[in-house]
């Protein structure tokens, strides 16, 4: 009963009474029978009662039971396993351009708000390390590490350097740290360059004294890549100003979203290929508890982004968990869509 009560409801968005479920699926009982049924499972927390006269709607609770015990898993169409391959395939190779695309196609295909969280690169390794000239007094370090991704960061210096020497001092630094991990780089960048810190233009020394600025990503830098605002906002849900408000605030402050996809993912010890469920997610700005995120891991080179949607807590979650493993396994194998399934 659990179960076609969190269907019911999902597809009318609102509560669902005993005569409705009985016309729509044919129970092959009464109605009284159908509300002693209801009745018991509210007992147990897993529905509510929201107007005195009104059928009812899944709890938080009854969510997450329906979610891990009763939830029939959803299959992905041919036409939309198709679609996924080919409008990513031409981004496979830029994955900036992946994290776009793939938020604006879940978005599409789930009518939610699609989610994508850019890998933390501390774990990347080291393509190769580029110096740009500024100012007289001024260098941008250009990091790139497999799998596309790219850090900059601004550092003063105190002597002008000659373009020749700027060129040496890049192939050097890159002979000694490409191939290592930013991690790797910063917990052993003094005893690497320990025989020629004494360098005239003292930039070698600047890059061990400044390695954990250089080669440290904050958690608060990652991007994150929001798609389909609209569409969550115009579930009925939301359909009063203030609840529109406050859901318009949590939408603004993406470190807010993204320590909440962290933290899905650190909650469930989620695997590569699997998502992960958080029913009646709370913020800073939104406590409503309407709100639920569904996400997955993917895998580029040797860094883990998260994909996802987030919708209310009335969302499709077979469907969601099956667009969200789905990308989150095209994404994971770049330039071989073949191998998506």
């Amino acid at each position: 009963m659990l179960r076609l009560v969190v269907k019911g409801h999902i597809e009318s968005a609102g509560p669902v009474g005993s005569n409705w479920l009985k016309k729509k699926y044919n129970l092959g009982m009464s109605s009284a029978t159908i509300r002693n049924d209801m009745n018991e499972l509210e007992s147990m927390g897993l529905l509510g009662h929201p107007f005195t006269s009104a059928g009812r709607i899944p709890t938080k609770l009854g969510y997450q039971a329906f979610v891990t015990e009763l939830m029939e898993a959803a299959v992905i169409s041919v036409d939309e396993r198709e679609l996924m391959q080919r409008e990513l395939l031409s981004a496979m190779q830029d994955t900036q351009l992946l994290i776009r695309e793939s938020s604006k196609l879940l978005s599409r295909l789930s009518h939610l708000l699609g989610v994508v969280l850019s890998p933390q690169m501390n774990n990347g390794v080291l393509q190769r390390l580029e110096i740009v000239h500024i100012s007289a007094e001024m260098l941008m370090f250009v990091i790139s590490v497999q799998g596309g991704f790219i850090r900059t960061i601004l550092l003063q210096v105190s002597t002008e350097l000659k373009r020749s020497q700027l060129d040496d001092l890049v192939a050097l630094l890159n002979e000694r740290l490409a191939g290592l991990t930013l991690d790797e780089i910063r917990r052993t960048c003094v005893p690497r360059f320990q025989d020629i810190t004494g360098e005239e233009t003292g930039l070698i020394q600047l890059i061990v004294d400044r390695s954990t600025d250089l080669f440290t990503e904050a958690p608060e830098a990652r991007v994150i890549q929001l798609e389909g605002a609209s569409y969550i906002l115009s579930q009925p849900e939301f359909s009063e100003s203030a609840q529109m408000r406050e859901l318009i605030e949590f939408l603004d402050d993406g470190s807010s979203i993204v320590r909440l996809i962290e933290r899905s993912s650190d909650l469930e010890r989620v695997n590569f290929g699997h998502a992960s469920i958080r029913i009646g997610v709370e913020s800073e700005y939104h406590s409503s508890g309407k709100l639920s995120i569904v996400s997955a891991p993917f895998i580029r080179s040797n860094l883990q982004g998260m994909v996802g949607l987030i919708g209310p807590t009335r969302m499709n979650y077979a469907r969601a968990v099956a667009l969200v493993e789905g990308m989150a396994t095209l994404m994971s194998v770049p330039g071989s869509p073949k191998h998506f399934a």
